[in-house]
């Protein structure tokens, strides 16, 4: 996976319209990695069990690049296929779609399907806004308490989000794009003397 900035959504987005009695509901959210989709598409199926499709599609930045729609059982072609070709359209990555419908009594034929169903994503993604991103990977961080103080302050001039979980150890998360990743661990073993250990054994 290239070090390159990429565009994708700037949080959740959520549009809602209705063609011929068919109500179209369009959920779009940033996500970092395919489990992150998955999650994202159960939730939304959960959100709404009653919904006569809840159709999925997806682009996420890995090694190749993962792409994956379904029909979620209408037509071949009529949904999934046209939502991600609007996200494949406008170069966003690292997003996850579900447009849902509720089945309004008038068949709209794939034409008319593959119409809403763009619709619905590509008015989901203007509301959520459109931002240039750049990879990030997670720094795990393990410290003595006597040197946690002096982490958390490092990290927090990072500027980067992170959750700090206070055990027999201190375990500090941090979300730093790719590029000042390297920087980060180096000032940080500078600081605690190499006291500092990095957990990073999942990347």
């Amino acid at each position: 996976m290239s070090d390159d900035a990429y565009d994708t959504v700037g949080g959740r987005g959520e549009a809602a319209f209705e063609v011929q009695g068919s109500e179209f509901i369009g959920h779009a959210r940033p996500v970092d990695t395919v489990d992150d989709a998955e999650a994202f598409v159960d939730e939304i199926r959960s959100e709404f069990p009653d919904a006569t499709h809840n159709v999925p599609a997806y682009r996420v930045r890995a090694d190749p690049l993962r792409e994956y729609s379904s029909d979620d059982g209408e037509p071949t072609g009529s949904a999934g296929k046209p939502m991600l070709n609007v996200l494949q359209m406008r170069e966003l990555e690292n997003v996850a779609v579900v447009v849902t419908r509720y089945y309004g009594g008038t068949n709209l034929g794939v034409g008319g399907l593959a119409r809403s169903y763009s619709q619905a994503v590509k008015d989901a993604v203007d509301d959520a806004g459109v931002v240039e991103e750049r990879p990030h990977e997670r720094v795990h961080v393990v410290v003595d308490y006597d040197d946690s103080g002096t982490v958390r302050g490092i990290v927090e001039s990072a500027g980067v989000e992170f959750d700090a979980d206070y055990g027999e150890r201190v375990r500090i998360d941090a979300r730093v794009p790719v590029e000042d990743a390297p920087e980060l661990r180096d000032r940080l073993r500078s600081a605690t003397s190499g006291r500092v250990e990095f957990d990073d054994a999942e990347n």
